[in-house]
């Protein structure tokens, strides 16, 4: 058995105190927990009401949870919090009465209160409600950390995200602009005539990009289903179906690590335009996030959480991968050499590579971990190799790569854009050069929908969660997930 903290000692002693005026208020017919309450303000709509003729201010209507309980005697200054901030209360007991007075006193800090009155400035400049009258609305019996201090394990964080969005003003304001990041980008998309669509999570085969998925069993057909690790794959079948333009803002699931940069449950935008490629998405993306920033955070300047600036206004740079590579080794001749060859270059960068790997994959090992990092301003770097997507076009002159763009922003990717692949041949060839002896895990009804006919496209992938940490300045992708998977708690006993 698990021996109680002083913390957690003194949780429970307040627990107690709590439980102990619940009871006393049920003893009195009080009700503790209403079912409803008349709230016709805002904390913000109640402060732009005021006016300095205090004689004539109007009766607000305020409702929220205490956050800061000042008892002076005969009068109280209280502070609710509620969806757009705080806003102050002044308590008399000549104003409300000895009875509904002495009843107040026993609130706490976390009760959620509905009050009543005029509006007046205090001394300090403060807009403040005059309470007329109030009504508890909500019993807190658990109490609220003290300060943010109180709460500083980041899983502690991450697992009770209610107290982090109660007590932490800068988290609560990180997921107002998450939510309104995602509304501009649907009206952008809207404007351009995409239509939104919602496909299935739960697939027979699993495909659309290379990640190890979750599975599960479907009882009621006895088969095996894998969550997506994608939504590419139905989203072009809409694209043979005769709709030219989709996009889809839906989560996806890989069974693989965590970082401060990858999270197992994570959302993704992603976008296909018949008609288009991977130069058009260019545009697309460009676009999108100028509007995005412009419209949630006024400007086309970000500031990261190291002091650096990004400016995502005006053009953006355009550079091929095998440039970057060629410029990071310091070798031009780098794509011939052998493999062994390129293992000892980098060891002598201090690059880590598993020496089983392909030698494509020794190359991206020096891309994600020499180069990606650096590249600080928007920049579209170009022509992958072919080996790593499947689903893309052929670069016309250059077999070796695609028709490809990975989008680095802050020094880690953003967005990869393709000029998606509609030749059902050349679909399947790659699709079984990529599975290898596991051919099982082909989508072949993929490429019997290609065999129906496609249109050229273009198509991208945004992950929202990046995103968000690129306009918010988190430094954690957890910090943008409300709530993010974890490792279930351990019980105590």
């Amino acid at each position: 058995m698990s021996k109680p903290n002083s913390e957690d000692t003194q949780t429970h002693d307040l627990y107690a105190v709590r439980l102990g005026k619940l009871n006393a208020m049920r003893e009195s017919e009080c009700d503790p927990f209403r079912a409803n309450c008349e709230q016709e303000h805002t904390s913000a709509q109640a402060r732009a009401l005021y006016n300095e003729d205090e004689e004539n201010s109007p009766i607000v209507k305020v409702a929220g949870r205490i956050v800061v309980f000042r008892l002076m005697g005969k009068a109280a200054f209280v502070k609710i919090l509620d969806r757009e901030g705080k806003i102050q209360l002044y308590f008399r007991r000549d104003e409300i009465g000895v009875e509904a007075y002495n009843k107040f006193r026993k609130l706490d800090i976390g009760d959620f209160i509905g009050a009543e009155g005029p509006l007046f400035k205090t001394k300090t400049g403060e807009i403040t409600v005059r309470v007329a009258a109030y009504s508890l609305v909500a019993k807190a019996l658990r109490p609220l950390p003290e300060k943010w201090h109180g709460l500083s394990d980041s899983e502690q964080i991450y697992r009770q995200r209610y107290l982090d969005l109660i007590v932490n003003e800068e988290s609560r304001e990180r997921f107002r602009k998450r939510s309104k990041i995602v509304s501009v980008i649907r009206r952008f998309l809207d404007s351009r005539e995409f239509m939104e669509v919602e496909t299935s999570m739960l697939h027979s085969e699993f495909g659309g990009a290379a990640a190890k998925p979750f599975s599960t069993h479907f009882n009621a057909l006895n088969c095996d289903f894998y969550l997506r690790i994608a939504l590419e794959l139905n989203l072009k079948r809409l694209l043979v179906g005769g709709f030219d333009r989709v996009y889809e803002i839906g989560r996806i699931f890989r069974n693989e690590g965590v970082s401060r940069k990858h999270s197992p449950e994570f959302t993704m935008l992603e976008i296909y335009q018949a008609y288009s490629d991977y130069r058009g998405m260019m545009e697309l993306v460009r676009s999108m996030v100028q509007t995005v920033c412009q419209e949630v955070l006024g400007k086309t300047e970000v500031e990261l959480y190291d002091g650096q600036t990004i400016e995502l206004g005006g053009q953006w740079r355009e550079v091929p991968y095998k440039e970057l590579v060629i410029e990071a080794t310091g070798d031009p001749e780098w794509f011939s050499r052998s493999k062994d060859e390129m293992l000892a270059r980098c060891a002598e960068m201090g690059v880590e590579s598993n020496p089983a790997q392909e030698k494509f994959e020794i190359t991206n090992d020096v891309f994600e971990k020499r180069i990606e990092p650096n590249l600080i301003q928007p920049t579209f770097v170009t022509h992958l190799p072919r080996e790593l997507c499947p689903l893309a076009k052929l670069t016309e002159g250059d077999e070796s790569t695609i028709d490809v763009f990975e989008l680095c922003i802050g020094g880690q990717e953003i967005a990869p854009a393709y000029s998606e692949q509609n030749d059902p041949i050349a679909q399947r060839d790659m699709f079984g050069s990529q599975a290898g002896d596991d051919q099982q895990n082909v989508d072949h009804d993929f490429i019997l929908a290609l065999e129906h006919g496609m249109p050229p496209a273009g198509g991208i992938g945004v992950g929202i969660d990046r995103l968000v940490m690129l306009l918010t300045g988190a430094t954690n992708l957890r910090d943008t997930i409300l709530f993010p998977t974890l490792k279930p708690a351990e019980k105590k006993t």
